[in-house]
């Protein structure tokens, strides 16, 4: 039954061989926990039930009361910070996620793999502006290797030589040049 549903088969819940939205929601929990790419823990599955259900019932019904109420839940659920910003900067080393709490040198991609960008990760976790998105060591070890193979030098070096290829006088006349040969 979920099969042909998922496969565009069918109406959600036929005349001649009715099934509970209990019944249906079950049979597509099964299915969605059965997938290896899906990682839920065990306290997980009766929220993803409970809304599976929800939702099968408002399709059903065609009512959609309960969506407000959700996603007030989702948000509050997403925005909690898995660990403090003092834990999160307390290793020069790395910065802990507040996503996941994980360690990372540097954080843009993982915040792209959420959909984020710094701008919205701060805001999301009421980060002052300031807050470091690449690990202090890290930052160093890269402006180290910058230096060592010169980058940023063509600037210094031009500014440096400037007033020494100005003396007057050095230059010849490309007519004095060609005159005399």
């Amino acid at each position: 039954m979920a099969s042909e549903i998922l496969k565009g088969k069918g109406s959600p819940l036929p005349e001649e061989n009715a099934s509970s939205p209990v019944e249906l929601a079950t049979e597509l929990t099964v299915a969605w926990l059965t997938n290896h790419n899906n990682r839920i823990n065990a306290d997980e599955v009766p929220e993803f039930l409970r809304t599976m259900h929800r939702t099968i019932t408002e399709l059903s019904s065609g009512s959609r009361q309960a969506e407000p109420e959700r996603e007030e839940s989702v948000a509050t659920a997403e925005f909690t910070p898995a660990v403090s910003v003092r834990k999160s900067l307390a290793s020069k080393d790395h910065i802990i996620s507040m996503i996941d709490g994980k360690p990372y040198r540097t954080l843009r991609r993982h915040l792209s793999t959420h959909g984020l960008t710094p701008e919205e990760y701060r805001e999301r976790y009421n980060l002052r502006a300031d807050y470091p998105m690449v690990a202090p060591s890290y930052s160093e070890a890269r402006r180290a290797m910058a230096h060592k193979i010169g980058l940023g030098a063509k600037g210094r070096k031009s500014k440096s030589s400037a007033p020494a290829a100005a003396k007057p006088g050095v230059r010849k006349a490309r007519n004095a040049e060609t005159s005399e040969g």
